[in-house]
């Protein structure tokens, strides 16, 4: 059984396997979150043609790759910036903002809480409930900015809420963080899976707000977490530079500057993973609203959180049975304002839902 202070991120297979006795090759990570489609066949072709590559140092402005990255989220080359991973301009941001007060959204991803206290901030929390199916109660948030704040670190689609805040409410937010001299962090690692996507990025204000910037990777959507290749997108001058001055050069290798130019160019993946992810994640809603015993809650990204309603069955014990037929969820107990009713699952490949969806089944029926 999982005993409670065993709680496992998507990257930790080698713990269950050491824990369970369960080969890693034979865990579905249903708890990465992670392009169940894997790399394409295009790209993989394509990289190995490239790999003399790694023999010299890359661009170090990567202008191949900014403009490839450009032309995917349709700004200007100049608003872009590299780094070895999402993670690494996320602490790069923070160090630079030196946040004396920042205001996450949760619950949500615990490195933006990590980061900010080794910068030597506090972390405030603004808490999505429950009751409103953690949709951003808009007129309470705009209420908590006035108070002192110097940073905002919002999460667009929110892990693990699954939940999206609009371009239209995300402007209305600028006004105000603007008007206050809040900066503006949004991570976007998830968009990418949302079928609203035009509704709710924020890449098209970063040219009216100087106050704002966009985190993104290649990890989940384009399946390469091990190539750690991250962006930022930012209309602030000002920090791009001072980003530039505080990076060690050559962050991004140069097998990752060549990967990179090639996965955001590779249409026909990009169109295939967008259509397979709106149409698995409908199925896999519809069959949730089928199963007594649980409450979900509207999905934008590639994930969905589920609350068990039964007092005497906890996302843990759902964990310990679903583990050991070679299925890993995430119990969020872990997360602020979670508890142990709630785990999350990302949407793996058909065959692989229907087996999660009778464990989950089976489960809600011992």
């Amino acid at each position: 059984m999982l005993k409670p202070a065993d709680h496992f991120h998507g990257s930790d297979l080698e713990k269950i396997e050491s824990l369970y006795g369960i080969p890693k090759e034979n865990i579905i990570s249903f708890s990465a979150n992670v392009n169940p489609l894997g790399l394409s066949a295009a790209f993989k072709q394509q990289l190995a043609g490239q790999l003399d590559v790694i023999t010299g140092y890359p661009d170090r402005e990567y202008k191949k790759l900014r403009s490839a990255i450009a032309a995917y989220c349709k700004t200007d080359i100049s608003h872009i910036l590299v780094g070895n991973g999402s993670t690494e301009l996320i602490s790069l941001m923070i160090q630079l903002q030196q946040p004396k007060k920042a205001l996450v959204v949760g619950p949500t991803y615990s490195e933006y809480e990590r980061e900010i206290t080794l910068a030597g901030g506090s972390c405030h929390y603004f808490p999505l409930t429950e009751a409103s199916d953690f949709a951003l109660d808009e007129n309470k948030f705009i209420a908590a900015l006035m108070e002192d704040i110097d940073l905002l670190v919002l999460c667009n689609p929110n892990n693990p809420t699954s939940s999206a805040i609009s371009s239209e409410q995300m402007r209305r937010i600028l006004d105000v963080c603007k008007r206050f001299g809040v900066f503006v962090m949004v991570d976007e690692t998830y968009i990418e899976f949302a079928s609203d996507y035009e509704t709710i990025t924020g890449i098209p204000l970063v040219t009216d707000y100087d106050n704002l910037v966009i985190l993104r990777g290649v990890s989940k959507f384009f399946a390469a977490p091990g190539l750690r290749l991250g962006y930022a997108v930012t209309g602030n001058e000002q920090l791009r530079s001072r980003i530039a001055q505080k990076q060690n050069p050559w962050t991004v290798s140069s097998i990752a500057d060549a990967a990179g130019q090639l996965l955001f160019t590779d249409t026909k993946y990009i169109t295939l993973t967008k259509m397979f992810l709106a149409k698995e994640r409908e199925r896999i809603c519809q069959i949730l609203a089928k199963m007594d015993g649980i409450k979900f809650y509207p999905a934008h990204a590639n994930f969905v959180l589920v609350r068990l309603l039964r007092e005497d069955l906890t996302a843990a014990d759902l964990f310990d049975m679903a583990i050991r037929k070679g299925l890993m969820i995430r119990d969020c107990s872990t997360f602020p304002f979670l508890d142990d009713s709630y785990f999350r699952f990302c949407f793996m490949k058909p065959k692989d839902n229907d087996r999660l969806l009778a464990c989950i089944q089976k489960f809600l029926t011992k």
